[in-house]
């Protein structure tokens, strides 16, 4: 019984107009995945400062860039670009540039690199919704392909000018499982195959995906195993896609070994070779009695025990854990549908739901002690929430109404379409069959697909207009909250910096291209520069100058000499520093303007480091109050106020507050009134908002006196002299 009469249509008709609704709908998804990630290029600029590497890759040719040595990088050492790196996002840029060259489109490889993670953004749209549709049904597809397009969980690390690994990397992580699926449902070798090409494609491009990849889809096999899942299915899937996607991904330089060396990766190697075993147990079983089968067993067991075991080290994240806000502000509503969605999986569980249930509950533990998985949680909260409200639509927008218990009249019967019919007889509270009895069911329905039988479903249009009505509310609520977080908080480059006066006023603070500038236009070219690891690449790419250490992070030993450096008394520092040819030190700092970011707040980071390298040199205890406090004002250790960082970021911070107490107000506590001095040290730039400071190291005295007394002898010699008063009398007359 309809409570809406519809206009019927051919069956031909509405497939075509349901095809052409949804390729209309996935074109609007992306072009509002492209546009919404628009924000930065169009409130600020074209800015984009680690491409280095992907320019000489187009103007030098692949064999150039993968055998480039960059002296400037990781000073004195340099760095072999093509061996500490993964190699994925230049070489899709540089096919890209190639292409639109080919089609005579003069495009500089630089607009490519700015506008590369919005264009993957629409195709990660798509993925997700085949991804989806193999879920449940491509209503549910659309609608996870309009949340990736706009969740701040994704676009935070995919706007415009945001040149990084993950740029492609969600796209490449959600096709893959998308064709492994494929895969496992039918148990082709061809789309395992296609699944390890991608594999190697993502792995190229971004290191978290071998881990995470390996852990979500080897946790899924040996769960369908230990439910007595393991089907012939299973087993070509996995093989073929863990054979090719293993050996391809070894070909990467920077990889190597690691997936079947270390500890992280053993996960995929054993289930690997469960899967072998279970399908020899079964090949064995099938061609021997049960009591010859019984016996090898049993002698099999033996074997393996003697054999021993190989352990899985827990790995340690230095990442920050992820605070509980974010989670709304990334998510938004998702993040409590998600819930419903993958309570829903468990309500059909095939083989395919399996996998979303493990990957949503590894990638929310992993996005919680990991502030960057975030971003690996995002795409299963999209396709879990989207299965959740797709399966709420489909009962309040279906426009027929349940039939009550005992009613069986003829009018009844035709308002009933066969596929919701009973393949039983079914009877009554007093023991008459139903008038369906008999009738079969065409094919099996999905239990969340929306379709229900007669017994139940909604009565009324108000209930239905009601839930439907207060759904789309929260749609566009989810919309509009999107739209404000990037155009907000996701939309500054990472070199330009934005806040609102009192008044609303857009106040763009801009000392970080200051710094730079100021770099490249006074200091010498071959000027090496020393800061934290963190800005590296933008040292290399804004200013041209040599550093230390860069956001590449291949060398942990250099990395820790940076961090001792820092965390070191001037006298211990200032050896280091000339040892490694530093000219000029560069710091972060917030305490005037209230940036978070700085390196203060980095510091213990530093510590910790270095400390792993030399345990009896640097104490993370001895920067800590005797009551275990981190604290810069007067209460702060010894060790704190003695250190170069320290040292540098307050270094005249009080003079800026006429005689009052200086207040940091990152961390909120009142300084000295007498700030830290420097001997080592000059300070050389200070930006306009006290963001970024450098400092020029001094050079040796001349006349090969310690920098310090040195100093202190220069200090003297400033003093105004006074005449002394003269012994004799004056001879009276």
């Amino acid at each position: 019984m309809a409570i809406v009469d519809l206009p019927q249509f051919s069956p031909a008709t509405v497939n075509n107009s349901a095809s052409f609704l949804r390729i209309l709908t996935l074109s609007f998804v992306s072009f509002a995945a492209i546009a919404s990630r628009l924000f930065a290029v169009i409130n600020f600029e074209s800015i984009i400062h680690e491409f280095r590497a992907t320019r000489v890759l187009t103007s030098q040719g692949f064999y150039e860039f993968w055998n480039w040595f960059d002296p400037t990088a990781w000073y004195p050492l340099g760095r072999v670009v093509g061996g500490t790196i993964y190699p994925g996002l230049m070489a899709t840029s540089g096919v890209i540039y190639n292409v639109l060259h080919f089609l005579h489109l003069p495009v500089d490889i630089r607009n490519v690199c700015v506008m590369l993670a919005p264009g993957f953004s629409a195709l990660t749209a798509w993925a997700t919704y085949l991804f989806t549709c193999e879920m449940k049904d491509p209503a549910a597809g659309l609608l996870a392909a309009v949340f990736i397009g706009i969740v701040p969980g994704y676009i935070s690390r995919s706007v415009a000018g945001s040149y990084d690994n993950e740029a492609i990397a969600i796209f490449l992580l959600m096709f893959t499982f998308y064709l492994w699926i494929r895969a496992l449902k039918e148990g082709s070798v061809l789309y395992g195959t296609g699944a390890a090409v991608f594999y190697f494609y993502m792995v190229a491009a971004w290191g978290e995906g071998i881990r995470l990849h390996y852990q979500y889809d080897s946790t899924a096999r040996i769960g369908l195993v230990l439910m007595g899942r393991f089907s012939n299915r299973l087993y070509v899937a996995y093989s073929s896609w863990y054979s090719v996607g293993t050996l391809a991904s070894m070909q990467v330089p920077f990889v190597g070994f690691q997936p079947v060396s270390t500890s992280e990766h053993m996960a995929a190697l054993g289930v690997f070779g469960l899967l072998q075993l279970v399908a020899f147990t079964d090949f064995v079983r099938s061609h021997v009695s049960e009591r010859q089968f019984k016996r090898l067993f049993s002698w099999g067991l033996i074997a393996v025990g003697l054999l021993g075991y190989i352990p899985i080290i827990a790995s340690v994240s230095e990442h920050q854990p992820t605070a509980w806000p974010s989670f709304f502000m990334d998510l938004s509503m998702l993040i409590w549908v998600f819930p419903a969605g993958v309570l829903l999986c468990f309500k059909e569980l095939h083989d395919e739901h399996v996998f979303i249930i493990i990957y949503s509950v590894f990638a929310s533990y992993f996005a919680g002690v990991m502030v960057r998985l975030m971003l690996a949680l995002t795409p299963v909260v999209c396709v879990a929430a989207a299965i959740a409200l797709s399966s709420l639509l489909d009962i309040f927008v279906d426009v027929t109404e349940p039939v009550p218990e005992g009613i069986g009249s003829p009018e009844t019967q035709t308002s009933i379409e066969p596929a919701e019919i009973s393949p039983t007889p079914k009877k009554s509270k007093k023991g008459e069959k139903s008038s369906n009895s008999g009738t079969p069911v065409p094919s099996k329905r999905r239990a969340f697909s929306g379709q229900h039988t007669k017994k139940y479903g909604v009565f009324g249009i108000d209930t239905r207009l009601g839930v439907v009505a207060n759904t789309i509310f929260l749609l566009l609520i989810f919309v509009l909250h999107c739209t404000w977080v990037t155009s907000n908080a996701y939309s500054s480059p990472s070199v330009v910096l934005a806040s609102k006066g009192p008044d609303g006023s857009q106040n763009i603070i801009d000392d970080f291209r200051e710094a730079y500038y100021w770099l490249r236009q006074n200091t010498p070219e071959d000027s090496v520069v020393m800061s934290w690891w963190d800005y590296g690449y933008q040292i290399a790419g804004f200013a041209d100058r040599p550093t230390l250490v860069d956001n590449n992070t291949w060398n942990n030993t250099h990395i820790a000499t940076v961090g001792k450096a820092m965390s070191s008394s001037e006298e211990i520092a200032y050896p280091i520093l000339r040892k490694h040819d530093v000219e000029y030190v560069l710091v972060i700092f917030g305490g005037l303007l209230a940036y978070s970011g700085d390196d203060i707040n980095k510091f213990l980071w530093m510590i910790r480091i270095a400390q792993g390298v030399w345990p009896d040199e640097v104490r993370e205890n001895s920067f800590f109050t005797p009551r275990g406090e981190y604290k810069v004002d007067a209460g702060a250790s010894q060790t704190m106020k003695d250190s170069l960082l320290y040292k540098m970021s307050y270094y005249r911070f009080s003079e800026l507050y006429g005689g009052q107490p200086a207040v940091d107000r990152v961390r909120g506590q009142t300084l000295p009134s007498v700030g830290p001095t420097l001997d080592y040290l000059d300070e050389a730039f200070t930006s306009e908002n006290w963001i970024v400071r450098i400092y020029q190291v001094k050079k040796e005295d001349n006349l090969g006196r310690e920098l310090r007394g040195a100093n202190a002898f220069a200090a003297g010699k400033k003093r105004k002299r006074v005449r002394p008063s003269s012994k004799r009398r004056t001879a009276a007359v």
